[in-house]
C-alpha cells in the first residue's frame, strides 16, 4: 500500500517590506510521504517571498509536469514558475519556454555548489531566470517550525527573511545566484 501525503492547515502573515505586500493567507498543504519537513517549509517560505493571490501549491514532487508553485493569468498562461531544490537543465529550459517567469530556490548544504557550476553557464541564457539559494540553518529549527496546523509570521526586507513560528524565529538571507532579466510584477 501506497503511503498517504499528510494534510497540513497552515496560516501565512506575509508583510513584505520591499514589495509592500501585506496579507495573511490561509493553505491546505500536502507534504509527499518523501518530502521532508524543512523541504515543505522552504515552499511555505517560496510562497511568502512570492505571495500573490494567484499564486498556488501544485503537485509538485509528486509529478514531472509542474513545479512546486505557479501563479496562473486568468488566460491560462503561466506567469510564475516556481522550483525548488536542485532541478535538471533541460526541465528548467523548458519551463522558461512555457512561464513569463522561472525562480528556482535551491537551498541547504554542499551540493547546490556543484550543481550551480555544472548548470549556471546555461541557465545564463535563460532571460526570464532567476536562481536564489537559501541556507538553512544548522540546527533542526527550521523543522521544529512544522506541525499540523502551522500558524507562520514571514517577514520579508533588506535581503532578509525573518520567520516567526510560535517561540521559534529564524533568519535567512538568500543569496540571487542569477537574477532575471526580464522581471515578474
Amino acid at each position: 500500500m501506497a503511503l498517504k501525503a499528510t494534510i497540513y492547515k497552515t496560516e501565512i502573515q506575509v508583510s513584505d517590506l520591499t514589495r509592500h505586500h501585506y496579507e495573511t493567507y490561509l493553505h491546505t498543504v500536502a507534504k509527499h510521504p518523501s518530502e521532508t519537513d524543512e523541504r515543505m517549509m522552504i515552499r511555505l517560505i517560496a510562497f511568502a517571498l512570492f505571495a500573490h493571490e494567484d499564486l498556488t501549491f501544485t503537485k509538485g514532487i509528486s509529478t514531472d509536469t509542474e513545479p512546486d508553485l505557479w501563479q496562473m493569468s486568468p488566460g491560462g498562461e503561466i506567469d510564475l514558475w516556481i522550483e525548488l531544490g536542485l532541478p535538471d537543465e533541460k526541465r528548467i529550459r523548458k519551463a522558461c519556454g512555457r512561464a513569463r517567469q522561472v525562480v528556482i530556490i535551491s537551498y541547504g548544504d554542499r551540493k547546490t555548489e556543484p550543481w550551480w557550476q555544472k548548470n549556471g553557464a546555461a541557465f545564463g541564457r535563460c532571460d526570464n531566470l532567476t536562481v536564489l539559494y537559501i541556507p538553512l540553518p544548522t540546527d533542526p529549527s527550521l523543522a521544529s517550525m512544522v506541525h499540523r496546523n502551522l500558524k507562520l509570521e514571514c517577514t520579508v526586507d533588506d535581503g532578509h527573511i525573518w520567520l516567526i513560528s510560535g517561540e521559534t524565529t529564524i533568519d535567512l538571507v538568500p543569496d540571487t545566484l542569477k537574477g532575471a532579466s526580464k522581471r515578474h510584477d
